[in-house]
């Protein structure tokens, strides 16, 4: 079983930041992690001149970079669309949970980031039932889910190991 947990918001929510702390937090507790970020756009990990780069421009459908400390590999959609997070997720090795950020429109379960500094305010939890609670930078008088301070990582973890059926962290690192 996948224990996963989304990170959701708008554009400048803290959504990146919250993942960021929270991947450090759970790890500290002793749990491993695993993310996946999704990106707007055409993104690319590459950089030109590479000889990565050169492989795919060459027209490789995957690239493998293997070193090491560390692998990826980049995988060219071509004609194929965006596969979707379940797709994703099968992809990855055990861990105890994963992080998602972004993936507003799935139906996994997934913390909402507020912040005054977002570029949009609408909550997402109105429209969508995945949405278990929201960290925030502000009040938020009203709302019927638990809020945490976006800053309260300790909480916000103790929610994300409830929520997940994470029991009792393994060991903690000092």
């Amino acid at each position: 079983m996948q224990r996963v947990i989304g990170i959701t918001g708008w554009k400048n929510s803290g959504k990146t930041t919250l993942t960021e702390r929270l991947v450090a937090e759970l790890t500290w507790r002793g749990w491993t992690v695993s993310t996946v970020k999704h990106a707007h756009h055409g993104f690319d990990i590459d950089r030109p001149g590479t000889d990565s780069h050169r492989h795919r421009e060459a027209g490789a459908r995957e690239v493998a970079i293997v070193s090491g400390r560390r692998w990826a590999l980049m995988h060219e959609l071509l004609h194929e669309e965006e596969p979707p997070l379940e797709t994703i997720l099968a992809k990855l090795s055990p861990c105890d949970i994963i992080l998602v950020e972004g993936y507003k429109r799935e139906k996994h379960k997934k913390i909402e980031a507020r912040r005054l500094d977002a570029l949009e305010h609408t909550p997402l939890s109105a429209s969508d039932s995945g949405v278990i609670a929201v960290a925030a930078d502000h009040a938020l008088p009203g709302e019927s889910l638990p809020v945490f301070d976006l800053n309260d990582i300790p909480a916000i973890a103790d929610f994300v190991e409830a929520v997940t059926a994470l029991s009792a962290p393994k060991s903690r690192g000092d």
